[in-house]
């Protein structure tokens, strides 16, 4: 098939990985897929977050800002509109941004199918941490464009349910949780390269990948640590960067244990499994409540024993006991009681990794595996 593949995304972080991924896995499978984005998002390296984006947002009124984001819709519009008219694609495929009403235009026009991803319910998100001014607006714009759309992809059932409380009815749902590229994510990584590379080839190491914040509460790693006083072969690795390094760094050195914490900054996508594949216990601290993380789906393609919090979202993939440690999050003692556990059992990290790497390939959750969802919704359409 011919897909227009329409984004308004100009960070290179989790979000560009799924754009990334689903795309190449749309062309690995033959279909011919027309991208259509902002060109600075072309050129920005990744890591990047929104360049002079983020300058306009910091100096400018809130509400301006908003109205420019609505306006963004025209020159978006008129991008899918040449693309639409030169190559005459089977179906619109868009990532959904607030204020972005580019693709409910061409659908309004053209007829063409729309088929829109949902990877959070952005009017309620902006409202909490973004400083949103036009709430009634942007709640207009985003009901607007999920009931316009044919088929609505949120990633997890909780997001879903802010999909149907804007009026999409439940036959245009489809929940598509995000993946994994096995090719570069595999259970049969060793890590021992890696584990030479950094000094603890003798360590258990416990792991965390992604941006560091300080809600993450990584602290709570280190007390786990320091509760295992006989367990002096234990070691934290962090695969990333972010505001709250210095936060963790700073503890690590005040409990005495900054030689048994290394962070590693940002590091290159393609080398991310090279030393996520050294983890013994891999961490997902805390999540949004309607997330389907991306780390997630790392630690179990690469058979690691997780520990990661006991809620909707996260339940929707694991189970406790069977392919990883769920905790209780409002309990401030529980993330570290999971870690202990872990750590202190191999036989269960063995088995939990196991079965995390199994679920992988019978669910699946592969980025091929959702290509093959969103084409034979496409088809559906045209029979």
């Amino acid at each position: 098939m011919k897909i227009l593949y329409h984004h308004r995304t100009v960070s290179k972080d989790g979000q560009d990985v799924h754009i990334t991924e689903l795309i190449n896995a749309f062309r690995q499978q033959g279909h011919e897929v027309i991208v259509v984005s902002p060109p600075a998002q072309q050129d920005a390296e990744f890591g990047s977050g929104g360049g002079r984006f983020d300058l306009i947002k910091k100096y400018i009124p809130r509400a301006l800002y908003e109205i420019l984001e609505f306006g963004y819709s025209v020159v978006a519009y008129r991008r899918l509109r040449a693309a639409y008219v030169q190559h005459k694609p089977d179906f619109l495929y868009e990532r959904y941004s607030l204020f972005l009403m580019a693709g409910k235009w061409l659908n309004s026009r053209y007829g063409i199918p729309y088929i829109l991803e949902v990877n959070a319910p952005l009017t309620d998100e902006r409202i909490s941490h973004d400083g949103l001014v036009l709430h009634r607006f942007a709640r207009w714009a985003e009901s607007s464009v999920w009931r316009a759309a044919d088929h609505v992809l949120p990633v997890t059932d909780k997001l879903a349910d802010y999909v149907r409380h804007a009026g999409v009815p439940e036959p245009k749902i489809q929940v598509v949780p995000n993946g994994i590229n096995t090719a570069m994510f595999s259970s049969d990584a060793s890590g021992e390269e890696a584990r030479r590379e950094l000094g603890l080839s003798d360590k258990i190491v416990l792991g965390f990948t992604g941006f560091m914040r300080s809600w993450h509460g990584l602290t709570r790693v280190v007390d786990a640590m320091l509760a295992m006083p006989e367990r002096a072969d234990l070691h934290f690795l962090v695969v990333g960067d972010g505001p709250a390094r210095a936060e963790l760094e700073a503890y690590a050195a005040e409990k005495g244990v900054a030689d048994r914490v290394t962070t590693l900054g940002l590091v290159a996508r393609d080398r991310v499994s090279h030393y996520v594949s050294t983890f013994d216990v891999a961490l997902q601290p805390s999540v949004v409540a309607y997330a389907s993380p991306l780390k997630l789906f790392e630690y179990m393609a690469l058979g690691r024993a997780i520990v990661a919090p006991d809620q909707g979202n996260i339940r929707e993939v694991l189970s406790d006991g069977e392919d990883a440690i769920l905790f209780d999050p409002d309990d401030t003692d529980a993330f570290t009681a999971a870690i202990v556990r872990l750590c202190r059992d191999d036989a269960l990290r063995n088995r939990l990794g196991a079965a995390a790497a199994a679920l992988i390939e019978s669910k699946p959750y592969t980025w091929s595996a959702n290509a093959q969802r969103v084409i034979a919704l496409a088809e559906n359409d045209e029979t």
